[in-house]
C-alpha cells in the first residue's frame, strides 16, 4: 500500500492546521494517498479537547518572555507543549483502509515509536491508562488525533532534542506524577530531529504496511493566510487574537 511522507522543517501551528485540513479534504476524495507530515514547531501549547484550565501552569507575562503561544484545537487529549527539537508527525490516514478503527490505529502509532526507539537501544513501552510511548516514568511520545468521515488528522509528538524546559508550563497531557524526557536525553548524545526522520518512516511503514516514498513538499499546496474561523475549531488563544 502506498504512502507518501513530506519533512517541512518548522511550520507555525496554523499553517500546519490549514495543511491538515486541506490534505483530509483530498483524503476523503481519494485524490491522495495516506500521507505523513513530520516537521517541528516553534514553540507553542495546545490544548486538546479533554484539556482543563488548570493544567496551563504558566501566566501570561511568561508566555510572552519565552514566546510561546497558545491554540485550541481539534485532536484529542489533553494539553501539550510543542518546539524545536521535537519531531511532530500529522498523519492523515484512511482508516477504512486500517480497521476502522482508532484506538488500533493509536495503538499502531505506539507500535512504530517503540520499534523506533528500538532502534535506539531503548525500551518504549505504552502505560496502561494513557496514550502514547513511556522510557520507565517518563514519556518521551505524546500523540493525540482527530478523525473526520474516518480521516485522520493529528498525530504524535516525539520529543528528540527538545528543551524540555517547555513542559514545566503545563501539566504534560494532563498527567500528574510523571515526567517527561527526550531521546537525546535517554541516549546521551546530540540527536536533531532530521537525524531521525527516515527511521521514522521505516517504523511507520512496518507498522501500516505501507511503501514509503517522501515527497517534495514543494509538491504540497501549503495554505496561507487562512481565518481560525475557517479550521473547524483550532483558534489562537495567547497571544488574543480578533479572528
Amino acid at each position: 500500500m502506498p504512502a507518501h511522507a513530506f519533512w517541512l522543517g518548522t511550520v507555525g501551528y496554523l499553517e500546519a492546521a490549514a495543511l491538515q485540513h486541506a490534505l483530509v479534504a483530498q483524503r476523503i476524495a481519494g485524490a491522495i494517498p495516506d500521507t505523513f507530515l513530520f516537521l517541528e514547531h516553534p514553540p507553542v501549547i495546545t490544548l486538546g479537547r479533554a484539556s482543563h484550565a488548570e493544567n496551563l501552569r504558566a501566566p501570561e507575562a511568561v508566555l510572552a518572555e519565552r514566546g510561546v503561544e497558545v491554540y485550541e484545537t481539534t485532536r484529542g487529549g489533553d494539553v501539550t507543549y510543542h518546539g524545536p527539537g521535537q519531531l511532530v508527525g500529522y498523519g492523515i490516514v484512511d482508516l477504512t483502509q486500517h480497521g476502522r478503527d482508532v484506538a488500533l490505529y493509536l495503538r499502531r502509532l505506539e507500535d512504530a515509536l517503540i520499534a523506533l526507539l528500538a532502534g535506539y537501544g531503548l525500551t518504549g513501552t505504552r502505560h496502561p491508562a494513557y496514550t502514547g510511548v513511556w522510557l520507565g516514568r517518563e514519556k518521551v511520545c505524546a500523540m493525540g488525533v482527530r478523525v473526520e468521515r474516518w480521516v485522520t488528522s493529528h498525530g504524535f509528538a516525539l520529543n528528540v532534542g527538545t528543551d524540555l524546559s517547555g513542559f514545566d508550563l503545563i501539566v504534560p497531557c494532563g498527567i500528574q506524577g510523571y515526567g517527561v524526557t527526550s531521546l537525546a536525553r535517554a541516549t546521551g548524545r546530540a540527536i536533531a530531529v532530521p537525524d531521525v526522520i527516515a527511521d521514522t518512516s521505516t517504523a511507520l511503514a512496518g507498522t501500516f504496511g505501507w511503501r514509503v516514498e517522501t515527497g517534495d513538499p514543494a509538491a504540497l499546496a501549503r495554505p496561507a493566510g487562512v481565518p481560525e474561523r475557517m479550521l473547524g475549531g483550532v483558534r489562537r488563544v495567547f497571544p488574543a487574537t480578533g479572528e
